[in-house]
């Protein structure tokens, strides 16, 4: 299934931008990819000659596909704003992180980021979210909350 009606919308742009593709969206969960390219900016220096992806960007990564895809989805469904609207009338805010990391990510790495919603009430969305590299190996895992607002007529 395409999900460019939610990819299209994020407020991202390169290179802060951390999501490849979604390959499954509900209401109570996401699953995308998204490869860590050699050329990123922040592997120039982290670390030296030993490149290495990190955390807070691998925490980038889980939040964007995990809670900032998912959020879009169910304000979508919820508000029946159309994508544009909601592109211009849109706020996103980490509230709250907790991971754990496991497994370097080294550059040209495809991995996969799985979500599961906690909870979504008053525009605030808990998931826990968990990251596995191309071989199903756990990288690393945590829960990650945001606040969403919208406004129809930004």
């Amino acid at each position: 299934m395409n999900y460019d009606h939610i990819t299209n919308v994020l407020p991202y742009t390169e290179p802060f931008l951390f999501v490849d593709e979604l390959t499954e969206v509900t209401e109570n969960g996401v699953v995308g990819t998204y490869t860590f390219l050699e050329d990123s900016y922040f592997y120039k220096g982290h670390f030296k000659d030993v490149p290495v992806t990190p955390g807070v960007i691998l925490t980038e990564c889980c939040a964007q596909i995990g809670v900032v895809c998912l959020g879009i989805y169910l304000l979508q469904n919820e508000t029946n704003l159309p994508p544009r609207g909601m592109q211009r009338g849109m706020q996103i805010g980490m509230s709250s992180t907790q991971m754990e990391f496991l497994l370097p990510v080294k550059p040209n790495e495809k991995v996969t980021v799985t979500s599961k919603k906690i909870y979504f009430r008053f525009n605030k969305l808990k998931c826990s979210v968990k990251m596995h590299n191309t071989e199903g190996k756990l990288v690393c895992t945590g829960e990650i909350s945001g606040m969403f607002k919208t406004s129809a007529h930004a």
